[in-house]
Order: C-alpha cells, then sequence, then structure tokens
C-alpha cells in the first residue's frame, strides 16, 4: 500500500487483515448460499448496466460508516432492498466489511435475494478468499480499490475475480491509481468523488479524469451524488453509470428518491 493511502483507510485494511487471519473458511451463512459461477454464464451485472441505456443506478446498502455510525435503528436492508427494484435501480451495492460499515456477506446475499437485482460486493481486499466469499454469497461483480494495490498486485486480483465469475470494478481516485490500469482491458472502471485523504466530496474530481479512462469501459461515477441534475451532468460528461448511496440510503421514500 502506497503512503498516499488515507490513515483512515490504512485502518480499515489493518483491521480486515487482522480479521482475515483469523478465519480460514468462509463465513457460515454464506459458505453454501451458491456455487461458483460457470466460466461461460453472462455477468448479469454487465447486462443490468447496459440494459439502463447510460442511465444505470447502482443502489448501494450499507449498515453503517465512520461518519454516520451504526444505521441499525434507521434502515431495514432487505426492505430497502425491494425498494430500490421497485424505484428502478439497474443494480445493488451491498458493503460488507463488518467492523467499520457493520456488513457482511450475509447481507448482501439476503438483500440480493429479496429484490432481485445482481450486485456489487464492497469489502476491502486484502486476500483471494474474499474473492470466494463474494461469489459464494452471490454476488454478481466486486470492488477492487487501487490505491491499496501495486500494478502487478491489481492484475491478479482482477483476474481470480473474474476466474470466479464475478466483474472487477476498479475505483480509482486520482492519476496515480489510474496508471496502474496500464494499456488492459477493463469491463468497469469507477472514480470515487470522495478524496481519500481529506474525504471531501467534488464531482469535479470524476469530471476532470473521465476522458483519460479506459475506452471501452463501462464508467461509474461514485459517491456524492443526490439529485438529478448531477446525474446528468456527469451523464454529459461521459459517465454510463452511477453508484449512489447515503442520498438514496436515507431518504425518507427510497423508491420516489430513485425514480428522480
Amino acid at each position: 500500500m502506497t503512503e498516499r493511502v488515507a490513515d483512515i483507510l490504512l485502518r480499515i485494511v489493518e483491521r480486515r487483515r487482522e480479521r482475515l487471519a483469523s478465519v480460514e473458511s468462509a463465513p457460515a451463512s454464506s459458505a453454501q448460499v451458491v456455487s461458483p459461477k460457470e466460466e461461460a454464464r453472462p455477468n448479469l451485472f454487465l447486462e443490468a448496466l447496459a440494459a439502463h441505456s447510460g442511465r444505470a443506478v447502482i443502489a448501494e446498502i450499507k449498515m453503517g460508516s465512520p461518519r454516520l455510525g451504526r444505521l441499525d435503528d434507521r434502515v431495514d436492508p432487505v426492505q430497502q432492498a425491494r425498494l430500490y427494484a421497485e424505484g428502478g435501480a439497474a443494480a445493488l451495492s451491498v458493503v460488507v466489511e463488518p467492523d467499520f460499515f457493520h456488513g457482511s456477506y450475509e447481507l448482501l446475499t439476503r438483500c440480493r435475494e429479496a429484490s432481485g437485482l445482481a450486485v456489487l460486493a464492497k469489502d476491502f481486499i486484502v486476500d483471494p478468499k474474499q474473492l470466494e466469499w463474494a461469489c459464494r454469497a452471490g454476488a454478481d461483480a466486486v470492488l477492487l480499490i487501487a490505491a491499496l494495490y501495486e500494478e502487478s498486485e491489481l492484475q491478479r486480483y482482477a483476474e481470480e475475480a473474474r476466474r470466479l465469475g464475478l466483474v472487477p470494478l476498479v475505483e480509482v481516485h486520482d492519476r496515480a491509481d489510474m496508471e496502474k490500469l496500464a494499456d488492459r482491458q477493463w469491463e468497469l472502471v469507477g472514480v470515487n468523488n470522495r478524496d481519500l485523504r481529506t474525504f471531501e466530496v467534488s464531482l469535479d474530481r470524476s469530471i476532470e479524469v473521465v476522458g483519460e479512462l479506459p475506452a471501452g469501459a463501462v464508467k461509474v461515477a461514485e459517491s456524492g451524488i443526490s439529485e438529478p441534475q448531477e446525474v446528468d451532468r456527469l451523464a454529459a460528461a461521459g459517465f454510463d453509470a452511477f453508484l449512489v448511496g447515503e442520498s438514496l440510503l436515507l431518504a425518507e421514500d427510497p423508491a420516489a428518491q430513485l425514480r428522480r
């Protein structure tokens, strides 16, 4: 991991490594949910985004965060997943990290079953067994945060994800991350509008780099999106999909907010 990664991210990753060191097998709740995907099976996540013609919203479910604290008393994740499907979400994002975001792979399974939507597993991947857990829990895609890896390590994780039938969503934050993409083909590349060092959010972060993202990749803008005009602006800049979190998660009527 490079020195530029924010302290909070460093703490999350260190805790993830500590927890993983004490666990050899998949969590009991997700160990036998589904078998690994057949190699030739089309990826449902990519299909779902393509079906929404450049206006694809990936609606996020998380049960807490370092900033918000726990959300158990504010969010019913299964009902939230159903409302997202009702409101027209293209796919789900489910944060599964347990210590800082209070998630689990079992949570992902429940949300997928409730909604019928394709799902992105959002974890801080530091061990290949996390990819296996995501596959067994029913995920269709998995997040790879480019800032966590050297270029060769990022490639290895992406290849292992594909072997399991998971499409990697590679998240970049700046041009140093983008250099790790090299000249390879990528299915999904996301730009996080949240600065990992300051945690400030600006849509300009995505717009400044969208023209430099790999040709052929589905381009995903992440974080800080709450209004239709922001989606309009990002779509006009060249983004195909929009990962929307707290503005949907905490909305009084998530389905209505999604329709907006």
